[in-house]
This record gives structure tokens, C-alpha cells and sequence, in this order.
């Protein structure tokens, strides 16, 4: 499974791939895929370093587990492939950027690839789910390495912006140093949460593009 990680991030990591926790989880996710239909196909499972080296990172997101339906997950938290209709959460991030960058936007594709290729990391704190099972594979070991990641960010980077989105992010993210990063929370853009007032006009696609421009890195094309 870990062939599929890019050599980079492999190497960043490979005190992780070492511990008694991860060689645990590895040989779990291998029986979930031989005996259950499991998502995202495992040559996705690390499209999110894959498509964001630790060199150009510049923003993480973090989600929470794949969406668990046929053909939705691609490795990226929030997005889904070109042919997949657009997720109630995706769509309501699409109309606070709408609304925050005053732009028309009228997306046909929940693809969040290009987000990705420009330094987002799209982190899911677990990154395999079964079919139609949500959180059915949290307590294996996922979140622990997640949570090693996001701390080799926060001590190994600087002036990266998190995007805490919803009480389990938030919680995800205690550890980052706010003294070297910038951090943005808000309520979850689910429709539960959004419509309660949580998530709408929250600004952080203002906010993180105003920040990268205050340390001179390049901001990020979100539409």
C-alpha cells in the first residue's frame, strides 16, 4: 500500500511506518480491502501528499473520514471526482467563496485537485472508509498517524494556514503552534451546521489568500 506514497513524503515519514501502531494498521487496511468493498481505491489513498509535497505545502484542510459511497472518494477531503455530483458540504464551501471573493461561481465538478497541485494539503484524518459505512474505519490507527503529520507540519513549516473546519477539526488541530501559523476555525459546512449560522461568512478563503500574501507566498486560485 505504501508504494503508492511519493517518495518525499515517504521519507518524512518513515519513523511513523516504523511504530507498532502503523505496521498494526497497515495489515488491517489490507484485510479491509481483500474481504470488503472499501473507498477510495487504494492507489488514492495518499492522493493527498501525492498531489502536495511537503516543499510547496502552503494550506491544510482537514476532513474527517471519505465519503463512503460508489465512486465518490479520491483521496481528497471535501472533493469527489469529475463526475460526481457535488456534496451538500462541497457546495456550501463553493458559495461562502462565492460569497467571500465576490465572484460568480456555478461549478460543474467537485474536483479539488487543482486546489491540491497548489500546495493544499486535503487531509482526512482517517483516509479509508468502507462502502457505506461512515466512520467505520476510525479507532485503527488513521487518526494517530494524521495527528504525527500534522505535527511534522506545524514544527518542520512555517506560515502555513490550517482551516479548522467543525468541533472534530478544531480538536484535531490543538497541537498547532499559533505562534508560527496562522490558524482559521469555524463551524462544519455541512447543512446542519451552516444553517444554524456556523459556517457562512466565515471569510477564510479571503483570509488565508490576504495571509499568503503577507509572507510573500503565492495565493491560492480557489475557483
Amino acid at each position: 500500500m505504501l508504494n503508492h506514497l511519493s517518495s518525499s513524503w515517504y521519507e518524512l515519514l518513515s519513523s511513523e511506518f516504523e511504530k507498532a501502531y502503523f505496521e498494526d494498521l497497515i495489515v488491517n487496511i489490507e484485510n479491509e480491502y481483500k474481504n470488503e468493498t472499501c473507498f477510495p481505491p487504494q492507489e488514492l489513498i495518499f492522493k493527498a501528499f501525492n498531489k502536495c509535497t511537503f516543499q510547496d505545502l502552503k494550506v491544510v484542510i482537514i476532513g474527517q473520514d471519505p465519503y463512503h459511497g460508489k465512486g465518490e472518494a479520491n483521496g481528497l477531503c471535501f472533493s469527489v471526482p469529475d463526475d460526481v455530483k457535488i456534496p451538500p458540504s462541497l457546495r456550501n464551501i463553493f458559495r461562502e467563496i462565492s460569497s467571500d471573493l465576490n465572484a460568480i461561481l456555478e461549478p460543474s465538478s467537485g474536483n479539488l485537485t487543482f486546489w491540491a497541485n497548489q500546495g493544499v494539503l486535503l487531509l482526512n484524518s482517517t483516509l479509508t472508509v468502507r462502502e457505506n459505512q461512515a466512520a467505520s474505519h476510525q479507532k485503527l490507527g488513521w487518526e494517530i498517524f494524521t495527528d504525527a503529520i500534522i505535527k511534522k507540519i506545524s514544527d518542520d513549516k512555517k506560515n502555513i494556514v490550517f482551516l479548522l473546519w467543525g468541533n472534530y477539526a478544531i480538536k484535531k488541530g490543538k497541537k498547532i503552534d499559533t505562534e508560527k501559523h496562522l490558524v482559521l476555525q469555524s463551524g462544519h459546512p455541512s447543512p446542519l451546521s451552516a444553517n444554524q449560522g456556523k459556517w457562512f461568512g466565515n471569510s477564510h478563503f479571503s483570509k488565508t489568500n490576504l495571509y499568503l500574501k503577507s509572507v510573500n507566498k503565492k495565493q491560492i486560485e480557489w475557483f
